[in-house]
């Protein structure tokens, strides 16, 4: 397989952002769509935020570059814009909620998880509405889309055509996911903190060989040992 897209700065350098603060990890719209092309790259507009958060690094950076869709999927809109936190979940259940939450904008969703941009400090908040629980998961927008390009690339690329058995396939895509945890990690902690957050249990399941789709190389692998067994 072609290895795992590398736009991350290691060390945890920033880099500049468009115009305004710098951001943890250097994507772009020309790398994304290198890889996933541009049919695949999913954006929101400016109209789609409240004013609050329109102008903010992060709204900016969703709506210039986006995410490729798959594994991450942002949340569809209306003429009314975005929903607000307080829309999609009863705050005042919801323990240890930051305070202002229920005004910040849902920007997309994994498993169950609403993701909600601070405009505030940039960081994107995960709201598990049947935990009635909240956790910060990213430092900053691009560190959300760092990990769901990271992932999404492994799923379309990685293939267990090459190994002499099921076993070896899997222990290798149980390092790529590593990979993936650790290389963060380095620059952002957030997303792979505890073995709880959403990422962390996507990761879990990508490594167990679950959300291969279609025509993908991992996806025709497992169907053909699944018809063979």
């Amino acid at each position: 397989m072609a290895g795992p897209v590398h736009h991350e700065s290691h060390g945890g350098r920033a880099t500049a952002g468009f115009g305004g603060p710098a951001v943890l990890f250097d994507v772009t719209r020309g790398g994304l769509a290198d890889v996933f092309g541009e049919d695949r790259l999913v954006t929101l507009p400016a109209t789609a935020f409240p004013p609050a958060a329109a102008g903010t690094e992060g709204a900016r950076l969703l709506q210039a570059v986006g995410v490729p869709a798959g594994t991450l999927w942002l949340r569809e809109h209306d003429t009314g814009g975005l929903p607000l936190v307080g829309d999609v979940i009863h705050v005042e259940d919801v323990e240890d909620a930051p305070e202002g939450a229920g005004a910040w904008p849902v920007i997309g969703w994994l498993l169950n998880a609403h993701l909600a941009l601070d405009p505030g400090s940039g960081a994107v908040h995960a709201f598990d509405p049947d935990e009635e629980a909240v956790q910060q998961l990213h430092a900053d927008v691009s560190s959300l889309v760092q990990v769901g390009l990271r992932f999404q690339r492994l799923l379309e690329e990685f293939s267990f055509d090459d190994d002499s058995d099921e076993e070896a396939g899997f222990e290798r895509l149980d390092r790529e996911v590593e990979r993936v945890r650790r290389e963060t990690s380095a620059v952002d902690p957030l997303p792979f903190q505890d073995d709880e957050t959403v990422w962390s249990v996507i990761g879990d399941e990508i490594a167990a060989g679950q959300h291969f789709r279609g025509d993908s190389p991992g996806a025709r692998s497992l169907r053909a040992r699944s018809l063979r067994g």
